[in-house]
């Protein structure tokens, strides 16, 4: 999984960064807070057009993202609250940043596509999140999925980035290439948990039956 691997490589950094953030005297929901606030900038920048550069941004803001978290553990600030703060302003982010899309391809001609792919893309991310909250609200681990949070903003950030580029003539624009992705695989991923816990839920059945 991607999160992982990125943890794993920039802990490094991010504990660099918290040391700062622990200096100046902020507290992991305020950089929650004020994350959600950069996702919003980044939205605006792509409803205005400029994808590229709303790319390259959402690379920093997701990086900036995971210090709050880093700041949580080594402080010991680490709660409940937080942990469910952090994730609802995430669904939230990952929503403005799309909002952002589809204003941006609303005042676009022949974009009705592109239009119901983010339609998609958002239901599918939001079904992703739920289904692992429910899951484990119910006590039953629920991490299965090809296109976790973390592969959900690379594709975005490659389509972003690389938004009007045509690399066949035959294809459409790279933007719309991964709105597509996004639309599937994020709903694909969502059916692959509720696949997950089904499972689990009929063999603990099914021990019980045995027991």
């Amino acid at each position: 999984m991607l999160t992982a691997w990125a943890r794993r490589t920039f802990k490094s950094l991010l504990e660099m960064a918290a040391r700062v953030f622990q200096r100046l005297g902020a507290t992991p929901n305020q950089l929650t807070l004020l994350g959600l606030v950069l996702q919003a900038a980044v939205a605006a920048i792509i409803a205005l057009g400029y994808l590229p550069l709303g790319g390259v941004l959402l690379v920093f803001t997701s990086i900036f993202d995971a210090f709050d978290g880093a700041l949580a553990r080594m402080t010991g600030q680490t709660s409940r609250f937080g942990a469910f703060f952090d994730a609802t302003l995430d669904r939230v982010a990952e929503a403005l940043v799309l909002f952002g899309l589809l204003i941006y391809y609303s005042g676009q001609p022949d974009s009705r596509t592109e239009i119901l792919l983010i339609y998609a893309a958002l239901v599918g991310s939001l079904l992703v999140s739920y289904t692992r909250a429910k899951a484990e609200s119910l006590g039953i681990a629920c991490t299965a999925g090809i296109l976790t949070r973390a592969e959900r903003v690379a594709l975005l950030v490659i389509g972003l980035v690389l938004a009007n580029w045509q690399p066949i003539a035959a294809l459409p624009p790279t933007m719309t290439i991964v709105l597509w992705l996004l639309a599937i695989l994020s709903n694909v991923t969502a059916l692959q948990r509720i696949l997950e816990v089904r499972k689990t839920t009929r063999t603990s059945a099914h021990d019980g039956q045995q027991l």
